[in-house]
């Protein structure tokens, strides 16, 4: 029976470097031979890049309550499809965002509280949790400006500077609660320090995996 393995996400707002970052963990732990599966949410799955699509580009007004459920339903097929059969054959699962994700955007950005997110995913029996979590951050409005530069934003990139800092508070509040699996990346600095902050927590945690 194969050993069960690890599930790393990547968190933080628009303009953070999660991919560039996803990218450079990815490249990391296969130089170390660990084979790995990597995903994004919302999608990762038919349904899940179908319902990313409404979720993103709806032209029709979307409910607070309604985005919450259409995350939800993404995750729970992401973890039965995706996440929770890799980690069974004995690969790792990096993510691009996962649970902590809702519980900024929706609990804290959408201020429908962190309760009800947690609630709900209890409700669908959404209980993985991921090993280690590197949560990017940096102040809002710098990561809004290097988001800007991307391009035409998304349904939700367009929301006010003030959504932004409610899904940060929440992110930092996951941290200060979670600490032992929530590891901080000041985003801010050169990608350089950057890199070498992601690689100091990755080196931590493979240590302590493998004793």
């Amino acid at each position: 029976m194969a050993t069960r393995g690890c599930f790393i996400t990547l968190e933080g707002l628009e303009g953070v470097g999660k991919t560039t970052n996803r990218e450079y963990v990815h490249a990391l732990l296969e130089a170390r031979g660990i084979q790995i599966t990597v995903t994004r949410e919302p999608g990762g799955t038919e349904l899940g890049e179908q319902l990313r699509h409404l979720l993103l580009h709806a032209s029709a007004p979307v409910s607070a309550e309604a985005e919450l459920m259409m995350m939800a339903a993404s995750r729970k097929q992401h973890v039965v499809e995706v996440i929770e059969p890799a980690l069974l054959s004995g690969q790792w699962v990096l993510c691009d965002r996962f649970a902590d994700a809702s519980f900024a955007y929706q609990g804290g950005g959408r201020e429908l509280g962190l309760d009800v997110v947690a609630q709900l995913h209890k409700l669908m029996a959404i209980d993985l949790k991921p090993d280690l979590t590197l949560l990017l951050d940096m102040p809002v409005a710098d990561g809004l400006k290097r988001m800007a530069a991307r391009g035409k934003p998304d349904r939700i990139e367009k929301e006010a500077l003030a959504f932004f800092e409610r899904a940060r508070d929440a992110y930092l509040q996951r941290a200060l609660e979670q600490p032992e699996r929530v590891k901080v990346v000041d985003a801010g600095q050169s990608l350089e320090k950057v890199q070498q902050q992601v690689l100091s927590q990755l080196n931590a945690f493979l240590e302590m995996v493998r004793g």
